[in-house]
């Protein structure tokens, strides 16, 4: 029987925003929302992390907008997902992160059209929810999951509780190698 809550429902798989290998040693998934400030105060952190532990670390991001507390979370994550359409979704996951004092619509269609996406077609498939369902599928596994806040770490299927700063996560996934 699954322990509801600590441990990930839904595996990860291919169609996850991914870097790294499915099949490294360590896999870290993070439930996260751009306008989530402990999030951005995590996004260095992941990065110091990936870089330090290489192609022994898969990073999977998943969006979890908590958009009764951040009003431009649930559009930032839609967004993300129209740049994955478009082959940019690191780039713009990334701009978002370094940005987040500039969610709103028009900053969203701003960001894409500086990484090459259509801006037209962009604002389009923002304001038509295209991507609705699919940050929805996302969120709802977060839930199942037992992630009730952001940023929210699973290592290797289990949930992390820890504290997310750079030494304590590190210790803790250095550990497991």
């Amino acid at each position: 029987m699954t322990d509801l809550g600590n441990d990930l429902t839904v595996p990860v798989t291919e169609d996850d925003h991914l870097q790294g290998n499915i099949d490294a040693a360590l896999v870290l998934v993070e439930y996260g929302d751009y306008e989530c400030v402990h999030c951005g105060r995590a996004y260095p952190i992941v990065k110091k992390i990936q870089q330090h532990l290489g192609k022994d670390l898969c990073f999977v991001f998943r969006n979890f907008p908590l958009s009764q507390s951040h009003p431009h979370a649930e559009h930032a994550a839609e967004a993300s997902e129209i740049a994955d359409a478009g082959g940019k979704f690191w780039e713009y996951h990334d701009v978002l992160f370094e940005n987040q004092d500039a969610l709103d619509d028009s900053s969203l269609a701003t960001h894409a059209a500086n990484l090459g996406l259509d801006e037209e077609g962009f604002q389009n498939e923002l304001q038509g929810g295209t991507y609705e369902d699919k940050v929805q599928q996302s969120f709802m596994s977060g839930v199942e999951s037992g992630v009730n806040g952001t940023p929210s770490f699973f290592v290797n299927g289990s949930r992390y509780d820890g504290d997310w700063e750079y030494e304590p996560l590190m210790e803790y996934l250095s550990s497991l190698r």
